[in-house]
C-alpha cells in the first residue's frame, strides 16, 4: 500500500487525472451489458418474448398458404447476434401445419443450410397449440455473402396465427439461446 501511495504521489497531476479517467472508462465498459433483456409483445398476439435490444418493426405481404398474407416482424441486433420474431394470421388454424413446414424449409434454404444436417427439437412453449407441435430447429449455413452462420428458429401456432422466432450469429452463445427460447410464452 505504501508503494502504491508513493507511486501515485510521483505522478504529475495530469497523468493522475488521465489514470482515473481510464479506470472509470474501464469500469463503465465492464458494466454495460451487450444483452439488455426486455419483455416484448408483438401487436395483436398473446405472445410474450424476451429480446436483448429495442426491436425495429416491419410489415410486408408474403405468400403463405397459397394466399397473400400480412407478415409482421420485430427484430434487433445485440452482441453480434440477430434476433427476430415474425407473425402472420392465416385466418384458419387448419392451415398452420403446412405453412409452418414450408416456412422451415424456406428458412433453411435461405441460409444455405443442409436440411438433413439440421437438428429438430421439441420447443416447450406454454399456451401454444399442440398441433402442429412447436419445433426448434438448429442449423449451420451461409449468409448471402458466403460467411458462415449459425441459426436457431422456433415455429409454432396459436389459433390461426403462425409464428417464427429466430436468432442468427457466427456462433450463438448457448446462454443467449437458452434465455431467448425459454422466454417465449403465451398469456
Amino acid at each position: 500500500m505504501l508503494t502504491t501511495q508513493k507511486t501515485m504521489q510521483r505522478l504529475p497531476p495530469q497523468r493522475y487525472g488521465l489514470l482515473c479517467a481510464a479506470t472509470a472508462l474501464l469500469v463503465l465498459v465492464a458494466c454495460s451489458p451487450s444483452f439488455n433483456w426486455r419483455e416484448v409483445r408483438p401487436e395483436n398476439t398473446r405472445l410474450s418474448l424476451l429480446l436483448p435490444c429495442k426491436p425495429d418493426q416491419a410489415q410486408k405481404v408474403v405468400p403463405l398458404g397459397g394466399q397473400p398474407t400480412l407478415l409482421s416482424m420485430l427484430g434487433c441486433d445485440a452482441g453480434g447476434v440477430t434476433f427476430a420474431v415474425a407473425v402472420a394470421d392465416l385466418g384458419d388454424g387448419a392451415k398452420a401445419a403446412p405453412v409452418l413446414a414450408q416456412w422451415q424449409i424456406l428458412t433453411l434454404a435461405n441460409m444455405k443450410a443442409d436440411p438433413g444436417k439440421s437438428q429438430v427439437l421439441a420447443l416447450k412453449l406454454p399456451g401454444a397449440a399442440s398441433g402442429p407441435p412447436p419445433l426448434r430447429v438448429l442449423a449451420q449455413g451461409r449468409r448471402a455473402d458466403g460467411v458462415a452462420v449459425s441459426g436457431q428458429a422456433g415455429y409454432f401456432a396459436q389459433g390461426s396465427q403462425v409464428f417464427q422466432v429466430v436468432i442468427y450469429a457466427e456462433k450463438i452463445p448457448p446462454e443467449v439461446a437458452e434465455t431467448f427460447f425459454t422466454g417465449l410464452k403465451f398469456e
